[in-house]
């Protein structure tokens, strides 16, 4: 379920085009072809998120900041600028306020949608926050958003928290301290191990409650270090299956 709302501004076609179909499995989106266009729209309706080149005739992606900086309805809006590295150092980097991250042009669309989604991820979960029945906690599906997904937003928004992952009859539960998984236990097993299992669970529930803690500590990696090993250990599981059946 996409309940993130993206704008993307890009006066390039192409590029908007390219942008768009790699974005539009992860959220809402919405396109401006230019920075005029985007205030208009933005005015209107605004979206959660704003990714806009820099580089535009009219009205560029920093008069484009500015101008919604300055109205109160969208002052907090989070920006993603696109844009050439010495743009970047010389016009885009003072900008800190709500500016989320700066991507380099040209630029790899696979790496492109891993930063941006990272935003979006934690935007999504923002929003679960907002519409929760108990206060200081999320719920919601693993198809709605993925366990590394989770673990990705937790680490990005430093959070501290316990998740528990329910599947049928099993229950995972990670503790977290400023974005770092430091406790986890699935039943008998513990610590990485636990972490790894319940990454390759693709259906279930989770429950985020930022209320609860754990002096334990099991996990012995960083939360990065322990996406990747569980990419790793996923991608090794696929191939021997594959293996198997050919």
């Amino acid at each position: 379920m996409k309940v993130v709302r993206v704008l993307i501004v890009e006066d390039n076609p192409m590029v908007l085009d390219l942008i768009s179909k790699g974005l539009s499995p992860h959220c809402e989106l919405a396109t401006a072809a230019d920075g005029a266009d985007a205030l208009l729209k933005v005015i209107d309706d605004p979206p959660d998120m704003i990714i806009s080149d820099y580089k535009m005739p009219g009205l560029d992606g920093r008069q484009l900041y500015e101008k919604l900086r300055g109205r109160e309805r969208t002052r907090g809006l989070p920006f993603i600028f696109m844009a050439g590295r010495a743009d970047i150092e010389e016009k885009l980097r003072p900008l800190v306020d709500g500016v989320e991250d700066f991507i380099v042009k040209p630029f790899f669309l696979k790496e492109f949608v891993r930063r941006a989604k990272k935003v979006v991820d934690r935007l999504q979960l923002e929003k679960m926050q907002q519409r929760s029945a108990r206060p200081g906690t999320i719920q919601g599906r693993l198809e709605e958003m993925s366990i590394m997904d989770l673990l990705q937003s937790l680490e990005m928004g430093q959070k501290s928290c316990r998740l528990t992952i329910v599947r049928g009859d099993d229950k995972c539960e990670m503790f977290f301290t400023g974005g770092v998984c430091k406790h986890a236990q699935l039943g008998s097993v513990e610590g990485n191990e636990a972490v790894f299992k319940a990454a390759a669970w693709s259906d279930g529930e989770f429950e985020i409650d930022f209320n609860a803690n754990s002096d334990k500590v099991t996990c012995t990696m960083s939360t990065q270090g322990l996406l990747m090993e569980a990419f790793r250990l996923m991608d090794e599981a696929s191939r021997d299956m594959a293996d198997a059946q050919g």
